[in-house]
């Protein structure tokens, strides 16, 4: 959607790709693992990361380094994630807008469904963390009981799958959304993109009208 000559605005800084990209290897770690650990028909996964024993111990710490990395950029996108009344509209719409029946008007830097992912992973995020440090043998499980082992468990699963859900989601709206990838790999998009898809950004950081 871009045309020669046309500026270009940075959407996502170099430090905030870094991060993200950073997110995404963390999770198809931990998804590939976790699947392995969760039922013995995918254990051979395991074969991919050096083995049972060592996916096992590395599991773990790679769910503390995704929430390392999560809770900063996390707290850096709050403002931007903010719940706005043309985001009401959004919702409304929402089945239109994906049938390219309806467009928004003054969406900000993030719209709608966006924001809706944002605000379901900072939970399901923070479950993970907490549930998986009640399963860690043998460090921390041995101090909760069975039963609390057993709940941590389930909602471990639970909450995995609804990251998985909507990091499906996320993936498939970002091709979909021409320009999107492009703008996580190289940090900038076209005016043009960003009149259409963001107008009420594009006068924010422009002051200029859509």
């Amino acid at each position: 959607m871009a045309t020669a000559n046309e500026p270009l605005i940075e959407r996502h800084t170099v430090k905030e790709r870094v991060v993200h990209w950073a997110i995404a290897i963390v999770f198809l770690f931990l998804f590939l693992s976790g699947l392995a650990l969760f039922h013995p028909v995918f254990f051979w996964i395991s074969a991919l990361f050096g083995g049972g024993e060592f996916m096992r111990w590395l599991h773990p710490l790679v769910g503390v380094l995704l929430a390392i990395l999560f809770a900063p950029y996390a707290a850096g996108l709050v403002r931007d994630n903010r719940w706005l009344p043309a985001d009401q509209a959004w919702r409304a719409h929402m089945w239109a807008y994906m049938k390219k029946q309806y467009h928004p008007t003054d969406t900000g830097k993030y719209n709608a469904g966006q924001k809706l992912m944002y605000w379901s992973m900072v939970p399901i995020i923070a479950v993970l963390a907490v549930t998986g440090i009640v399963m860690w043998q043998p460090w921390f499980a041995p101090i909760f009981p069975a039963t609390g082992r057993r709940l941590a468990g389930l909602l471990h699963a639970v909450g995995a799958f609804i990251m998985f859900v909507g990091i499906g989601i996320h993936v498939y709206a970002a091709y979909w959304t021409r320009g999107s990838i492009r703008a996580m790999v190289r940090g900038t998009v076209s005016s043009r993109w960003a009149r259409f898809h963001h107008p009420g950004w594009y006068r924010q950081v422009t002051g200029k009208e859509p």
